[in-house]
């Protein structure tokens, strides 16, 4: 049976979920997009991102530059909520690599290595218009080709390595939430996206050098993608980002290190078989005043079959 781009629902899954110091620089084209319940997917991924680093004065690092790797491994599954078709992701992704910068007030040059789990990400989203809960055989008769509206909950858990006597960690030692609204179009063969959606984080207690309190405000994005589907199954998307806000205090002290950065991005999808698809992304940074200004590049692979009980 075939249907209408099964798996393009998660098409950004594992570009979404390789890294926490990554969580504002998202592209996810066709993240809300049409497809059976009772689907369920497998993405094992790996990305590379090398850059610099441009911190907030609250950590004193300078001229930093980083290259990292990160093998993911990830699951989601489709299915119907109160008549509407839902979907929810998870992933816990590795990261090895190294980072360089100037420390301190002595601009004493300095490099570490780091290798460990990162932060857990996990997803939860649901088409709140123009695409209901569908069973494998409703889906293939009907068309595809309406409005779609969505929202989704992004979780980001503390799993990941962190010491708060390092200035480089994988992990962020605190919470994060990114509520998200989506909307999507198909046009003959071009599929359009904008999503508008904020990170919303919780209080880091144990901040270099040890017992300090590191506090973030709000980080506000807006992401947009047009894609073109050659073939079934094969698809080309050009991706964009911006995200400002996500001012830090450290201790009570005054909010410093705003964001105001943008980044651009391919991203494109090949079938393999019948159940199996690769994607290549690559993504960069336009314009950076802090954060990671990074270029990366993400492979995965992704399998998907239907669960017990689910009509094929």
């Amino acid at each position: 049976m075939i249907f209408h781009q099964p798996s393009a629902i998660l098409a950004g899954m594992v570009l979404f979920m390789l890294m926490a110091p990554l969580a504002g620089q998202d592209l996810e084209p066709r993240a809300y997009s049409a497809s059976p319940t009772g689907l369920n997917f497998l993405v094992v991924g790996f990305g590379r991102s090398s850059g610099g680093i441009a911190f907030d004065p609250a950590i004193p690092i300078t001229n930093a530059h980083a290259d990292i790797y990160s093998p993911v491994f990830g699951l989601g599954r489709t299915f119907g909520l109160f008549g509407r078709q839902a979907l929810i992701t998870a992933a816990l992704p590795y990261a090895f690599g190294s980072a360089s910068g100037n420390v301190g007030p002595q601009l004493q040059q300095a490099s570490v290595t780091r290798s460990g789990l990162a932060d857990f990400r996990a997803k939860f989203s649901i088409i709140l218009h123009g695409s209901p809960a569908l069973s494998p055989q409703e889906f293939a008769k009907t068309n595809h080709h309406s409005l779609l509206i969505g929202a989704s909950l992004s979780l980001q858990a503390p799993t990941g390595q962190y010491s708060s006597t390092k200035l480089i960690n994988l992990g962020t030692n605190r919470w994060a939430l990114r509520p998200e609204l989506g909307m999507s179009y198909p046009w003959k063969k071009f599929y359009f996206d904008l999503y508008a959606g904020a990170w919303f984080f919780t209080t880091n207690n144990n901040f270099f050098p040890g017992n300090s309190v590191r506090e973030q405000d709000p980080l506000p994005s807006l992401q947009a993608h047009i894609s073109y589907t050659f073939r079934q199954r094969l698809w080309l998307a050009l991706d964009g980002t911006w995200y400002t806000g996500g001012d830090t205090s450290v201790n009570g002290g005054p909010p410093q290190g705003r964001q105001n950065s943008s980044r651009l991005g391919v991203t494109c999808s090949f079938p393999v078989g019948k159940k199996q698809s690769l994607k290549v992304a690559y993504s960069d940074g336009v314009t950076t005043r802090f954060g990671t200004n990074f270029s990366t590049v993400t492979v995965a692979w992704q399998i998907r079959w239907f669960g017990p009980g689910s009509q094929r």
